[in-house]
């Protein structure tokens, strides 16, 4: 199953993603995803309270942080599903046009009020890999 051809005009108009947990280590999924779409051309933002720079880019603390240098158009999730309720009032605040959730991350009702304010949203997938597809398809 692929994503929605919505999802995926979305990923394709894209150029800013914001990496929700984007890990310094390496072997973590959310830095190699987050390094892959660098190198794809997005511009990456990184949301983590522990801040720092990583992959060459300043790491904020909050998604409201992060939206203040301008328009986020992708949410990309690195949470474990059960703190994704914690995201929702930043999520509607910045009001991006797609939110991503990473492979085993799913959370209906936070899906379900996004989805009533107008934002697309992906749940258990893997944006590296979909983006690979997304792009065979154009």
């Amino acid at each position: 199953m692929s994503v929605s051809p919505e999802a995926g005009a979305l990923v394709r108009q894209a150029r800013r993603i914001a990496v929700v947990g984007l890990s310094d280590d390496p072997y973590r999924p959310s830095h190699s995803v987050a390094a892959y779409l660098q190198h794809a051309g997005y511009e990456i933002i990184g949301v983590h309270p522990a801040g720092g720079t990583v992959l060459g880019v300043k790491r904020y603390p909050d998604l409201r942080a992060a939206a203040a240098d301008g328009p986020i158009d992708i949410v990309d999730i690195f949470r474990r599903s059960d703190a994704i309720p914690s995201l929702l009032d930043d999520l509607l605040a910045i009001h991006p046009p797609l939110v991503w959730m990473q492979l085993g991350v799913e959370h209906p009702a936070v899906t379900a009020a996004l989805e009533a304010a107008g934002i697309t949203v992906v749940q258990d997938r893997c944006l590296a890999v979909e983006h690979r597809a997304i792009l065979k398809g154009s």
